[in-house]
């Protein structure tokens, strides 16, 4: 297990690596200059002077080998650098952002579990009865139903029939915890609903695969209780396939939640990404990049974990 554990340690490192080289190659692909666009609103323009000494003092005149093996270097120190754009440390613009995405990805992440594992049991357990098709009609609905767009129908809702929106501005939940919650249980209901659906689905799925088998067969043949089959035996082994699911979804939630931040007006790490990226900031981009790799590597560490527990076969392998 040990040694196991090792190698996928050690196989976090070339894959940063390749993902930094991959987004810091992207960025200087990709048509714009941050200088430029920074003095576009002067109506005089412009010298070409001016615009060589801003490059140079951002580092741009640089060789890109020199640029690439300092960004690598500085988030190996824990330096994310300086945003182009604002002139702010990195780490403080992410730091005031990275709490209210976290929490609105755990929030939503928690909600889709609590409803979608149960219900997946029920369907799997209540197959082709009508407790079975209205759930996967349920299920199918959250699939077919853009997170934001049921955003904009709760605002709508909210509005109308009850007179009252969300607080437009941020409170962290240890400030006060009711106006926190107030703003975030709504977009975390919207994303929520659209992962609990697809939890279901694979849920009802590899639950209804797992009771077909011989060794579930056997335990009731035995004559245990049968919740002890299912909980024990059909459960455990059913969610290997739904862990897999759950840990990608919330890597996938800390970045990719900008339409749904936008909609509630949350200045969120999706928000600040795509204007990152418009903006040519490429510190700010090849970090945010950077750190949400580092997320999805960490999160499949830590499944790779969770199987090992799951399933002795892992271990022994």
């Amino acid at each position: 297990m040990r040694q196991y554990l090792i190698r996928r340690i050690l196989l976090m490192i070339p894959t940063l690596l390749g993902m930094a080289l991959f987004i810091f190659l992207l960025m200087r692909v990709v048509p714009g200059d941050i200088v430029e666009l920074k003095y576009a609103h002067e109506s005089s323009g412009v010298s070409e002077q001016t615009l060589k000494q801003e490059r140079a003092l951002l580092g741009l005149d640089k060789p890109l080998w020199y640029q690439f093996g300092k960004f690598v270097w500085d988030i190996a120190r824990g330096d994310f650098g300086v945003s182009m754009w604002t002139g702010r440390p990195v780490i403080h613009e992410v730091a005031i952002r990275f709490q209210l995405t976290l929490q609105v990805a755990i929030m939503a992440l928690v909600l889709a579990v609590i409803l979608g594992i149960p219900m997946g049991m029920v369907a799997a357990l209540r197959q082709d009865t009508w407790v079975d098709y209205f759930l996967r009609v349920f299920s199918i609905a959250g699939l077919a139903t853009p997170s934001f767009w049921l955003g904009v129908v709760i605002i709508l809702v909210l509005l109308i029939f009850f007179g009252w929106l969300p607080p437009m501005e941020f409170t962290p939940f240890w400030k006060n915890p009711a106006a926190n919650l107030s703003q975030l249980i709504w977009p975390a209901l919207a994303v929520g609903y659209r992962y609990s659906a697809m939890i279901t689905r694979i849920t009802r799925s590899t639950v209804l695969e797992v009771l077909r088998e011989d060794y579930i067969r056997t335990a009731r043949a035995k004559g245990l209780f049968e919740n002890l089959v299912l909980i024990r035996h059909a459960l455990r082994n059913a969610l290997l396939p739904v862990v897999s699911v759950i840990g990608l979804e919330l890597a996938f939630l800390l970045g990719g939640l900008v339409v749904t931040e936008q909609v509630f007006n949350l200045n969120g790490l999706g928000l600040l990404l795509v204007q990152s990226i418009e903006r040519r900031d490429y510190t700010m981009t090849q970090s945010l990049v950077v750190l949400v790799a580092f997320f999805f590597i960490l999160i499949n560490f830590l499944l790779d974990i969770i199987f090992a527990w799951l399933d002795p076969r892992v271990r022994f392998k």
